[in-house]
């Protein structure tokens, strides 16, 4: 199956790379990537040197993609709506990793990017791409739009109490941290070492873009504030919301449990999860408990922003969308120590 990647030479199209070198079924034959075209992927990541020794980034000419099954846009918003327009029916599968497709309401983007949106007539095309919770769209799809990584922990830690009615959907609140690399590799004054190392911060306050997603995916209205945590990679999403009356930890811990009973990349467990844990791999590891003396339930939800919030869950997608084993070249466990 042959594979290309628009927007290769960031840090998940990186880790794309790094995942697809051990997929058995395919192959990367074209990397675009405007500002590193002509240099080697080797040059720019030694860690993919012996995984593509021969493969050099190339500029994301439209044309270099046509007649592949597969394509991935791992590129800034904004952009992947013009490639869209220029490749759809013209290549098996895309997948796109940016925000461009995620929204079902337009207007969204005027409200939350400060831009109309380029290409709204195919919103509605794009299935939503978060496996657990929207399998049954992405089986056989032709679009599929890969949701964002806080979007990904939320939506896991809340929906299925949401969808069983065990929380109240209004005033849920979404407080979570990320590493610096979901801010992709482009170095800025908050991400560079000296100003991360040591730091913990809250930013976007009230109206982040991840907010309209997040109500989208589960259902409910949040208050969504996010945190850059000094490490490199992982989210910790911590929701809080007011759980229906008799509902214990016992409980929760039931719904969440039979709501990801045999999934495949889902841990539920009563101890709080860990990012470390997760490292490196496609996994989402979940907890919840609720609070008799305050009347809060917190639930929980850890990943790595780049394998099962960005790179990971996108694979996932696409072995649905061809065909293939779910979990086709997708690691389940985290890298340790």
């Amino acid at each position: 199956m042959r594979v290309g990647i628009a927007g290769a030479s960031g840090f998940t199209g990186a880790e794309l790379m790094r995942l697809l070198s051990q997929h058995p079924d395919v192959e990367v034959v074209a990397a675009g990537a405007l500002s590193h075209a002509g240099e080697s992927v080797g040059s720019l990541y030694p860690s993919l040197r012996l995984a593509w020794p021969d493969l050099v980034f190339e500029d994301s000419d439209p044309e270099r993609f046509r007649g592949l099954d597969l394509v991935f846009l791992a590129l800034p918003h904004g952009a992947a709506e013009g490639m869209v327009r220029e490749i759809v029916g013209n290549v098996g599968v895309i997948v796109d990793l940016s925000a461009d497709f995620r929204l079902k309401d337009p207007l969204l983007y005027r409200q939350f990017y400060g831009r109309d949106h380029g290409a709204p007539e195919l919103l509605e095309e794009f299935a939503y791409g978060l496996p657990e919770l929207f399998r049954t769209s992405l089986q056989g799809a032709s679009l599929v739009a890969a949701p964002g990584c806080y979007p990904t922990a939320a939506a896991l830690a809340l929906s299925p109490l949401v969808s069983a009615g065990a929380v109240e959907p209004h005033g849920v609140v979404v407080d979570a941290a990320s590493g610096v690399s979901g801010a992709g590799s482009s170095l800025s004054p908050a991400t560079q070492f000296s100003t991360a190392e040591g730091d913990f911060r809250a930013y976007g306050l009230l109206r982040h873009r991840h907010t309209p997603e997040i109500e989208q995916a589960t259902g409910a209205q949040v208050l969504f504030t996010p945190h850059l945590a000094p490490m490199a990679r992982g989210i910790l999403a911590t929701c809080y919301a007011r759980p229906r009356a008799g509902l214990d930890t016992s409980g929760a811990l039931e719904i969440l449990g039979s709501a990801y009973a045999g999934e495949p990349f889902i841990s539920v467990r009563p101890e709080p999860p860990s990012t470390k844990a997760t490292l490196g791999s496609n996994s989402a590891h979940l907890s919840v408990v609720v609070d008799d003396r305050t009347g809060w339930l917190v639930v929980m939800a850890a990943i790595d922003n780049l394998v099962k919030g960005a790179a990971g869950q996108a694979i996932q997608c696409a072995n649905l969308a061809l065909g293939l084993p779910e979990t086709r070249g997708l690691p389940v466990a985290g890298v340790f120590p």
